[in-house]
């Protein structure tokens, strides 16, 4: 329990402080060669302990899920960012991950007073800390992060039946073998991100083959 309790060491501090509305922030989808990048801005209850609360990456989908469900309960508010492949190849991936971040907080029914961000800061006159790997260091951070991956794994879900030649619903839009060998035989659907490499290096071999046909 003891690191349980420290995961609320920055909401705990800001509290002895005056601040009652504290986000935290985190975003999910800046690997992934398809689809977007969303936010979540989650504010938890001062006070409210959620069990097994920890950086998504580090939870069974299982778990997820659960905490999922437990999070948008108790938790004051909460809302999403999303950002989609075509501002992503427009801004680039670090750009867009802080547009999603700053529409989630915007999208918030309850305005914060006091942001916890994972590595990054937000151009928001609202006080705030940008916390390197704060997933891992901060309850609500955590909480955002979880609630993100499952919002964005429902989205895959559903690319997955829109565009079921790339296993999305497998991978997620990762660079899996499997996602590469389907992008290189299928080439890019619409909603890969063209700027990244693998996805230009598909149209490139799909150009390649079109011409070599054309030739024959």
């Amino acid at each position: 329990m003891k690191d349980q309790n420290n995961l609320y060491r920055y909401e705990t501090e800001l509290n002895k402080q005056g601040f009652k509305y504290i986000a935290g922030v985190d975003e999910v989808g800046r690997g992934p060669l398809a689809a977007g990048v969303l936010a979540c801005a989650c504010m938890l209850k001062f006070g409210t302990y959620i069990d097994g609360i920890n950086d998504s990456k580090k939870l069974t989908k299982k778990r997820r899920l659960a905490l999922d469900k437990i999070i948008r309960e108790e938790a004051i508010a909460y809302a999403f960012g999303y950002v989609n492949e075509k501002e992503i190849d427009k801004i680039n991936i670090y750009q867009a991950s802080k547009l999603a971040m700053k529409r989630a907080i915007k999208a918030l029914k309850v305005k914060p007073d006091y942001l916890l961000v994972d590595a990054m800061t937000i151009d928001l006159d609202i006080s705030q800390s940008n916390i390197i790997k704060g997933d891992t260091l901060s309850a609500s951070i955590a909480a955002a992060s979880i609630l993100a991956k499952v919002k964005r794994d429902e989205i895959m879900d559903k690319f997955s039946i829109i565009y079921p030649n790339y296993g999305f619903q497998k991978h997620k839009g990762y660079p899996t073998k499997m996602h590469l060998q389907n992008l290189n035989k299928y080439k890019p659907c619409k909603i890969h991100r063209k700027s990244y490499k693998p996805v230009k290096m598909a149209y490139l071999i799909q150009q390649s083959l079109d011409l070599g046909g054309k030739n024959d």
